[in-house]
């Protein structure tokens, strides 16, 4: 039987907030405190705390906003705070999900008092470098992640895809933890003719559904590419293009997508009814560590159009219950669609596969082998002290 533990789970994103890496966390964190572990949250203030003070079970740090991304955060260090709470009430382990400066004050007080820590490698921030045209920082940030997960004992990776990447830049000790669906929240049973049709759609036409925050490292330019070739190849069908989600390249796609449907960005059961309206889903990004969107949508039954990559790769099963093409080749992805398209029994197969794997993929075995994970490392057999000598904490 499973010893009840001291968790701690440093965070600089977390829900409310709408992004893969927060509702991964929250699935986490409640799945954990549902079988009986003790977890504190670290995480920096966000807009609806209020007047909510630190807790027993909950650090507020100070944040200061991503440049380009006003509504994202980093946490600010708090070497201070993190050593007092910690001598006061020591934690079995420490799990940091985010490399920030909160995430290194974690790393930080955690070796200097022995305390196992475990890390989570959930955004390809490297990648989000290349898109940005800065390689010489690309560089420096590898090293730095690479610098800080081999200081952990154990890294933590959402895809094989990622878990091979890491190993090949010398990340050490990193073990798989794939992420689940609520398949029963996400279900083909939430279609609503009432939401299609307020999207102009009639019975027999073709939604495009895309899903996710709207910003420059999603690939979001190939969307409009696809719907055009899929326009062009089939000019006897209608298409319209679905797009649910919010971010900074919102205003600049809707002046490029006129003729899509714009939601905004949903929660839930609303949610939920969005994906189960769609009929392909598109998605184009080539940045994921994971990408949670790919299982919410095969549990609601879509076709699903994506790169070899991430979820997608390790998900999707070529022409069964999905389509793939090699990262990168946009006209092999646009062809995956069209191919989907070609026959109505095709799709309707492959979307009747997706739901079925879906089911298979539920939060409680991701749940309990992160608990596993973190129970091995705070008993310490996997954990690796410096032999440097300590530099004086500032």
């Amino acid at each position: 039987m499973t010893t009840a533990l001291h968790i701690s789970l440093i965070t600089e994103t977390f829900p409310p907030e709408i992004n893969g890496v927060a509702n991964t966390l929250g699935r986490l964190f409640d799945g954990l405190r549902a079988r009986d572990h003790h977890v504190e949250l670290v995480r920096p203030r966000q807009m609806g705390d209020g007047n909510q003070r630190s807790s027993e079970h909950l650090m507020l740090c100070r944040g200061g906003s991503v440049p380009g991304y006003p509504e994202r955060q980093w946490g600010m260090t708090s070497t201070h705070r993190l050593m007092k709470r910690w001598q006061l009430q020591r934690p079995d382990v420490v799990y940091i999900a985010t490399e920030g400066p909160l995430g290194f004050s974690a790393l930080r007080v955690a070796r200097r008092l022995g305390i196992a820590v475990v890390s989570g490698f959930h955004t390809h921030l490297q990648h989000y470098s290349h898109v940005f045209g800065v390689g010489l920082f690309s560089r420096l940030l590898t090293q730095y992640l690479r610098w800080f997960h081999n200081r952990s004992a154990l890294t933590l990776v959402p895809s094989i895809s990622q878990q091979i990447e890491l190993e090949r830049r010398h990340f050490d000790r990193l073990e798989l933890l794939e992420h689940g669906v609520d398949s029963q929240l996400f279900s083909p049973a939430k279609r609503s003719n009432a939401l299609r049709q307020s999207w102009g759609l009639g019975e027999d036409d073709i939604a495009l559904l895309h899903v996710g925050r709207l910003a420059p490292e999603k690939n979001l330019g190939a969307l409009q590419r696809c719907l055009a070739a899929l326009q062009e190849r089939y000019p006897h069908r209608r298409f319209k293009l679905i797009i649910v989600g919010d971010g900074p390249k919102r205003a600049t796609l809707e002046a490029s997508l006129p003729e899509a449907f714009f939601c905004g960005a949903q929660l839930g059961e609303d949610l939920a009814r969005h994906y189960a309206c769609g009929d392909v889903f598109l998605f184009p990004s080539l940045t994921e560590a994971f990408g949670n969107v790919v299982l919410e949508a095969l549990a609601s039954g879509l076709g699903l159009v994506a790169y070899d990559a991430a979820a997608a790769g390790q998900h999707i099963r070529h022409g069964y219950n999905g389509v793939l093409a090699m990262p990168g080749d946009e006209y092999a992805w646009i062809d995956a669609a069209a191919w989907l398209l070609e026959e109505p029994e095709t799709l309707r197969t492959v979307r009747l596969n997706a739901r079925h794997h879906a089911c298979r993929q539920g939060w409680p075995k991701t749940i309990e082998l992160f608990e596993n994970q973190l129970q091995r490392a705070s008993l310490g057999s996997t954990v690796k002290h410096s032999t440097q000598p300590r530099a004086r904490m500032s």
